[in-house]
This record gives structure tokens, C-alpha cells and sequence, in this order.
């Protein structure tokens, strides 16, 4: 993982909505660190956008990444 850049200051969000934005943002940096070729990525777009199996795989990764934040943030309870 050669790019340093720190964009993950803390895992505490205000709300649910906010949470589920930053769980897509985290599985998107993920993909973008284990292949780390744009025009790679950008290829393979076509190969799983018609490939349900894989847009359910990456469902199921924005899913734990929300139970990580959801946890965190203790739910959001107040």
C-alpha cells in the first residue's frame, strides 16, 4: 500500500445515513488498495455491474462495513 494518504479520521458519524455513506466509502478505498491500477478497475467495471453475484458480494462488504461504524457509534444511541 504505497498511498499514505489519511482519509479515515474516526469511524464516529452523526447519523445512520452518514455511517452507510462512509461504509461505501470505506469498501471503495479497499478495492482501490488491493488493485491499485485505475484503468484496471475502470475495465473491469463492465465484467460486475451485470454480474449479480459479484454486486452481492460487494452488498455484503458496504454491510460489515456498516456493522464496524454501527457499532462504533454504539448504534446511535443517544
Amino acid at each position: 500500500m504505497e498511498n499514505k494518504e489519511v482519509w479515515l479520521h474516526s469511524l464516529l458519524t452523526s447519523t445512520p445515513q452518514e455511517g452507510r455513506e462512509l461504509a461505501i466509502k470505506m469498501a471503495r478505498k479497499s478495492i482501490a488498495a488491493i488493485q491499485t491500477d485505475a484503468e484496471v478497475r475502470k475495465k473491469l467495471r463492465n465484467d460486475y455491474a451485470h454480474d449479480t453475484a459479484q454486486l452481492i458480494a460487494s452488498a455484503n462488504v458496504i454491510a460489515l462495513e456498516f456493522q464496524t461504524i454501527a457499532q462504533a457509534n454504539n448504534y446511535w444511541k443517544k
